[in-house]
């Protein structure tokens, strides 16, 4: 089984190079403006047009309006969006026919009743991201890249489903565990391979990577 990793939150020309040459399948840009992985649009624009070609570039947004839908398209160009936030079935193909791109969906879970709740997305989303619920301190917590795990086995009820990307508190350390207890085809890192919140580490992006893609073999 040939595992594909996402190394998100990337925001210079030495992190994309890094996750490139490691190996990554996808790169994420984070457009939220609470969050140090933040990025401008003039700066993705040349970071997705750096990797194109060499990975897929994935635009990820916390419940957009239409105009940054229309302006990451057309100013990004990315092959994927990513909604990382509260938007229903609806609004999600809506954005796909905005933006004529491919939907990755998060999906926030703790119980294994929020992570059936996926099943809305059928047809919509072309992947569900599985990520953990953020904390109650809302004040704290950022939508993704918070460092958190979850209970994988929450994940039982819905692994048989079709392949989904797993992310939440994955590290060099245990992303080989992780997609064993889940069947994942695909995880997602983001502060796991960083040396301080939103500065990417170039070994620790390898060996996440190196991690990831031998999982199957271990």
């Amino acid at each position: 089984m040939n595992i594909k990793v996402k190394i998100c939150g990337l925001r210079t020309p030495e992190a994309l190079d890094a996750a490139l040459d490691a190996g990554a399948d996808y790169f994420g840009l984070v457009f939220y403006g609470p969050s140090p992985r933040n990025i401008d649009f003039a700066r993705a624009g040349e970071l997705a047009a750096r990797g194109r070609g060499r990975a897929k570039s994935v635009a990820l947004l916390v419940n957009p309006d239409d105009t940054e839908v229309k302006r990451v398209a057309d100013e990004v160009a990315p092959d994927f969006i990513q909604l990382h936030g509260g938007e229903t079935p609806e609004r999600v193909r809506e954005v796909k026919d905005l933006s004529g791109r491919e939907i990755i969906k998060a999906v926030k879970v703790e119980t294994a009743g929020d992570a059936a709740t996926a099943q809305n997305y059928d047809g919509a989303a072309s992947f569900i991201l599985y990520d953990a619920k953020e904390s109650e301190n809302a004040q704290k917590s950022l939508p993704g890249g918070n460092g958190v795990p979850f209970d994988w086995r929450v994940l039982m009820g819905v692994k048989e489903r079709g392949s989904f990307m797993l992310s939440g508190g994955l590290t060099c350390d245990n992303v080989a565990a992780a997609v064993l207890a889940t069947g994942a085809r695909a995880v997602d890192v983001s502060s796991g391979v960083e040396s301080a919140p939103g500065e990417k580490d170039a070994e620790l992006i390898r060996r996440f990577v190196a991690a990831a893609k031998s999982a199957n073999r271990v």
